[in-house]
């Protein structure tokens, strides 16, 4: 017999394909990851992810303003630490005049509305690129996580409506719920990198904030494959991310975003908090590269990807591409 059910008929054209759409985009999916460097009217691109720049706080500001006029609702923040500003211990991640401090109060006196999620690791205030304390060969856990509260009080002090923490050590966010609660934080919000893998995909943004792991005189990791997930494993991501929720935090995520849909999928299936996705550095570089030779369509490319993290079940995606992406959705 031949089909009755016809496909085709909701795709005769883009009017008929817009009714029945199952997933669609806006500025307020993204989220928009900012790097900052001390000085004024500072600017400076990082090669190896075209169009994004480190900034000094007054051009921050500039940019922040620009992001919220086109829709996008929240930044997550890092900050380019000056060398002789790092040492083991991270002590310069929680000086209350310390740079991310100072862009937090800058960004929220100049745009209120604007959800800023400062980052929660040590790795930009490390001397030795970790994202915790070195001891005894590895980093070590309990003594970071003593940091980690310092750090996140200190951000919420300055002004941050969530604390980001992306170290991956073991009960950070009870341990940050408790600080925050105790300082009298109790509507500052988590937003738990809790699916973290130990990606390949990261090495753009280690050249943008200097945060690769470095050769010392005492015994470090080489990686932060002791921190950071096993691409291989699934079940463990949920694990993570169930944890994490126990723990007070509010929202979850998973970076890396394109290869790892599949976990975005069964994360939101498990959990009952938003999902956030970190669409990172190198997924970025390659659409960039790729789209410069002529061999991809760049925002054809980019706003695909955007839209099969968000089909997935991304509730916030943090993208390079979030301004692109809003300037492209606003002409609609």
């Amino acid at each position: 017999m031949f089909p009755l059910q016809r496909g085709r008929r909701l795709r005769v054209n883009e009017s008929i394909r817009s009714l029945v759409r199952e997933t669609t985009l806006s500025p307020s999916d993204f989220m928009f990851p900012m790097f900052i460097a001390e000085g004024e009217n500072v600017q400076v691109e990082i090669p190896s992810m075209p169009g994004i720049f480190r900034r000094s706080i007054d051009l921050t500001v500039k940019e922040v303003q620009e992001l919220f006029d086109l829709g996008i609702r929240a930044v997550n923040i890092y900050v380019k630490v000056d060398e002789n500003l790092k040492d083991n211990a991270g002590t310069e991640a929680w000086n209350p005049n310390g740079l991310m401090q100072n862009a937090i109060r800058a960004i929220k006196a100049a745009c209120p509305e604007m959800i800023v999620m400062p980052d929660v690791a040590l790795d930009p205030y490390s001397i030795y690129g970790h994202d915790g304390i070195i001891a005894n060969g590895d980093v070590e856990n309990d003594s970071t996580n003593d940091a980690l509260v310092k750090m996140a009080v200190s951000h919420a002090q300055a002004g941050a409506d969530f604390v980001a923490p992306s170290d991956m050590m073991d009960g950070r966010v009870l341990r940050l719920r408790q600080g925050l609660d105790a300082a009298g934080y109790h509507n500052v919000g988590i937003m738990s990198y809790s699916a973290k893998y130990a990606s390949a995909f990261y090495g753009p943004f280690r050249d943008a904030l200097d945060s690769a792991p470095k050769e010392a005189d005492v015994v470090v990791p080489k990686n932060k494959k002791t921190y950071q997930m096993d691409y291989a494993n699934r079940l463990e991501a949920i694990k993570e991310a169930l944890w994490d929720v126990e723990e007070g935090a509010d929202m979850v995520m998973v970076k890396p975003g394109i290869a790892y849909l599949d976990i975005v999928r069964e994360v939101k299936n498990a959990v009952h908090v938003p999902v956030t996705v970190y669409h990172v550095s190198g997924e970025y570089a390659m659409i960039k590269a790729a789209s410069e030779r002529g061999w991809l369509d760049h925002d054809q490319t980019m706003m695909e990807q955007l839209m099969c993290i968000k089909r997935a079940g991304a509730s916030l995606i943090s993208t390079y591409f979030a301004k692109e992406a809003a300037i492209l959705l606003n002409k609609k």
